[in-house]
């Protein structure tokens, strides 16, 4: 696919007026994927073996979610390490052989890693990079924003979380993009519980990102999770009309991307990397929840 005329990288440069202060970002040359050892449980899809995905959002025993929250507490862990790793100067390649070597330690596959041919351990999406970034040779700016995005498969479960840092000193409307996307999540989590239709997210989602004068990409969802990567159900996170009430022991992630300017998105060539078609910086974050007689727990 072609790279829109604002993106080509010899027209790189920094945006002073309408979005903010940040330095538009194309994709850059990359290593080679890394390698885990056969010690480590492998997913079905690298090892071959045969996993049926549900065909509804599956209400999960006891022992599904112990395997959960093992999971989803290492991807929490090697996620809340990015914090004070994430500075100038260090590349996003940098990021992924960091993420690749705590998954490894912890007795974890890095479940991005070769997943229908994604070639890191981790998503890093910078400034205008939406969703599905590739780590690459490119080092993190001052002013920069990167969203880093971890899934970790332990013991036959997959936990997943992302979080966007700011890197130095980011301007205003970049801070203020971060923040209410977290505020985005944690607002629709505190709105889950038994009975409520999964559509009520993305309504709830959308009008507080509306209010704060910023638009959610509504090409990507979040999704139901367990010995699956993704599964039903999907969670929408703008306006939807999703069928399907939640239910104790359903798991499943929120993960809202928003930006300052316009929904549309655009691929590039690489079948991966998915930037703002406007260059407008966006910003993600996600949990993997757990919904309980009372509500929703955050498992991540």
């Amino acid at each position: 696919m072609r790279i829109p005329r604002a993106l080509n990288p010899r027209l790189k440069k920094r945006i002073w007026r309408k979005f903010g202060i940040y330095e538009i970002v194309v994709p850059e040359e990359t290593t080679p994927s890394r390698t885990v050892p056969d010690s480590i449980e492998f997913p079905d899809y690298i090892s071959g073996k045969l996993l049926i995905i549900p065909k509804s959002p599956e209400v999960k025993d006891a022992e599904q979610l112990e395997g959960m929250r093992q999971s989803c507490k290492i991807a929490s862990s090697i996620l809340h390490k990015m914090q004070t790793f994430i500075k100038p100067c260090i590349t996003t390649d940098k990021i992924d052989e960091l993420v690749h070597r705590l998954s490894i330690e912890a007795g974890a596959y890095p479940s991005p890693l070769h997943y229908k041919g994604f070639p890191k351990s981790v998503c890093t999406s910078v400034n205008n990079v939406a969703v599905h970034g590739i780590p690459d040779l490119r080092a993190l700016q001052d002013g920069d924003i990167v969203n880093v995005d971890i899934t970790v498969y332990y013991k036959g479960y997959h936990g997943d979380c992302s979080k966007t840092f700011p890197v130095g000193n980011v301007d205003d409307r970049g801070l203020q993009l971060i923040g209410v996307t977290e505020e985005c999540l944690q607002h629709a989590i505190k709105h889950c519980g038994p009975d409520v239709p999964f559509r009520e997210i993305g309504a709830r989602i959308y009008r507080r990102a509306k209010r704060n004068g910023l638009t959610v990409l509504p090409a990507f969802v979040g999704h139901g999770i367990g010995k699956y990567f993704h599964g039903p159900p999907e969670i929408y996170h703008s306006k939807n009309r999703y069928p399907g009430l939640m239910k104790p022991g359903m798991t499943f992630t929120i993960e809202p991307a928003l930006s300052h300017g316009s929904e549309n998105t655009v691929i590039l060539e690489d079948g991966w990397t998915v930037i703002t078609e406007d260059g407008s910086r966006a910003a993600q974050a996600e949990h993997t929840i757990l919904i309980t007689e009372h509500g929703a727990e955050i498992l991540t």
